[in-house]
């Protein structure tokens, strides 16, 4: 979508790598002035460099969206400087689990809802009265395939992430009449350093590209989607959850969720 948020501004969150730096890149081709804000303002820097040694503009900061405060002073330096707020891609996230049996520690579960869906709500309640004065815009936030379907042994995850759906479609429902869409994607199990964490057991990066219809995913493939609905192409979509899993959540494969849930590693 060559040129397509020309003249938007963009911020992404968790943009230092992974998802957030190829959609970072994607929006930055498409034309939008783009902020890469992580935790890991070096990271963060560097993707921003690399977009503009491109001949795009970015910009990086520094961001830990668990201080709501901190995401109410970077929406508004944006809007600021920038001269507006028209998409964010609120994507910071962790696959924390620290899990033995039945449920996570008290403390993996605290940090994942901190990062994963309070993140979330304080990035999109500091960005949406910018986006209004901006004369609105289009949020995307990152749910995850474990938002319909989840997986055993992900209990924090997964409920972070369904409450990202949850939290996509009030949203919504509340900020049309501002001009602003609210959508949410579901990613599959895309090729990246966090889920890298996972690949190092033997035979389950494997496993896993087989429990999706089509293989796994890229990440400028999820990057290809938020640009989609960033963009006035999706002007008729608010309030959705869009599973670009290649068929994770449709194909299901049982047997793996079961085997995954099971704590083997062992596929046939």
């Amino acid at each position: 979508m060559e040129r397509a948020l020309e003249g938007k501004v963009a911020v992404v969150t968790g943009g230092a790598s992974g998802l957030g730096a190829a959609t970072a890149h994607a929006l930055g081709k498409a034309g939008a002035v783009v902020v890469v804000a992580d935790r890991d303002g070096d990271g963060a820097s560097d993707v921003a460099s690399s977009i503009t040694a491109a001949g795009h503009h970015a910009q990086s900061r520094v961001l830990d969206v668990t201080d709501a405060d901190a995401c109410d002073v970077l929406m508004q330096s944006v809007f600021d400087e920038l001269g507006g707020l028209h998409v964010l891609f609120a994507n910071a996230g962790v696959a924390l689990t620290g899990q033995d049996g039945f449920a996570p520690p008290v403390e993996a579960w605290d940090r994942t809802i901190a990062i994963n869906l309070n993140g979330v709500f304080y990035c999109d309640r500091a960005a949406i009265p910018r986006m209004q004065a901006s004369g609105g815009g289009s949020i995307i936030n990152t749910g995850s395939s474990m938002s319909t379907l989840p997986l055993g042994g992900m209990d924090a995850y997964a409920a972070s992430k369904a409450g990202v759906m949850g939290l996509t479609k009030s949203l919504a429902a509340s900020c049309g009449p501002l001009g602003i869409r609210v959508n949410s994607i579901g990613p599959g199990y895309v090729d990246t350093p966090m889920n890298a964490l996972i690949w190092g057991i033997d035979d389950i990066k494997d496993a896993f590209a087989r429990g999706h219809a089509t293989g796994l995913q890229t990440p400028d493939e999820i990057a290809d989607a938020v640009v989609f609905l960033a963009s006035d192409a999706a002007r008729s979509l608010t309030g959705a959850h869009i599973a670009c899993d290649r068929g994770w959540t449709a194909f299901k494969r049982p047997d793996l969720l079961a085997q995954w849930a099971n704590g083997e590693v062992e596929f046939s």
